[in-house]
């Protein structure tokens, strides 16, 4: 996919953040933290979202309980928006440098991506808005205990389009800005991956999926049966991609020992997708999203309405 131009107010804002992405982490997360204390306190940002959807997801918990876990929630919020523009300045070799020694984010089992690169039809890697999924466009410059045997230039980041064209513009920039002034062609659009899966099918490609509870208008659904004692519809386009083309797929969860450093471990769903069914894919994505959420409630996207 070709990259969109750099918009001028993008260019703009570029020029002002460039100074401050220099600046250590942890600045960052001093920022992100007073951020945090404003959206919540001050503006309310989408508090009531954040407060219904986790009464329904946690119908056992108490009322300052709930409170609990919104406030967790608002402060790891802050950080994510510190990580991501900290990321945004990992650009060229000392940007990349900076990022791998940083440790930010660590693959426990790395082997597991690479067995899957070996069957040579593909890979989709399914995760949520838990962890931070702004980070992705840097995994060839994370840490890992073994080489990673896939290529730069063969993941594929896949992304909705956003009504915003500044937003759509400043995102794709952040997101790729390690693979900036490389050969990496992989930031494709959703309703594109198809084609460009086709065209790759030999390339032995890394689809990286960030998957919505609620499909879009007009996407394919999937009941999925309860998710966090909620009835709910999915999108199914990583697993009914992966099925069409054979591909591994694996789940990504995040997990948050400490500040400063992600682990990512890789679960196994299917090896050959093309041999199980989309909506048992899905049905065991949802399970093992729920299993983390119970066991750390605040790292998810609570302020999205994800049933209706």
């Amino acid at each position: 996919m070709q990259k969109k131009r750099k918009r001028w107010d993008v260019w703009l804002v570029e020029c002002l953040l460039r100074p401050f992405r220099l600046l250590p982490l942890g600045f960052h997360y001093a920022c992100g933290r007073g951020l945090a204390w404003f959206l919540e306190k001050v503006m309310h940002y989408r508090r009531d979202v954040v407060f219904i959807n986790l009464s329904r997801s946690f119908p056992d918990k108490k009322y300052h309980e709930i409170r609990a876990i919104a406030k967790d929630f608002y402060k790891h919020l802050g950080d994510l928006f510190a990580e991501a523009i900290w990321f945004g300045g990992c650009r060229g070799d000392r940007g990349r440098k900076r990022l791998s020694q940083s440790h930010l984010v660590e693959f426990v089992n790395p082997e597991v991506l690479n067995a899957a690169a070996e069957r040579g039809k593909g890979t989709i890697l399914m995760m949520s808005h838990s962890g931070n999924w702004e980070l992705f466009g840097g995994i060839a410059q994370y840490y890992y205990d073994v080489p990673l045997g896939i290529r730069h230039d063969g993941v594929a980041v896949v992304y909705k389009e956003m009504t915003s064209k500044f937003w759509d513009c400043f995102l794709e920039y952040n997101r790729c800005a390690p693979e900036l002034d490389t050969s990496f062609d992989g930031y494709v659009e959703s309703k594109d991956v198809l084609r460009f899966a086709v065209k790759h099918r030999h390339d032995n490609f890394v689809y990286a999926f960030n998957n919505d509870q609620f499909p879009y208008k007009g996407a394919q659904r999937y009941d999925v049966g309860e998710f966090m004692h909620q009835p709910t519809l999915a999108m199914g386009g990583a697993a009914v991609l992966a099925a069409k083309m054979g591909m591994t797929v694996l789940y990504l969860r995040w997990e948050r020992p400490e500040r400063g450093h992600w682990k990512v471990t890789l679960v196994p769903l299917a090896e050959d997708a093309s041999a199980v069914t989309p909506e048992s894919v899905m049905k065991q994505y949802y399970a093992l999203l729920q299993e983390d959420l119970e066991k750390d409630p605040s790292n998810y996207l609570w302020t999205h309405k994800r049933w209706k």
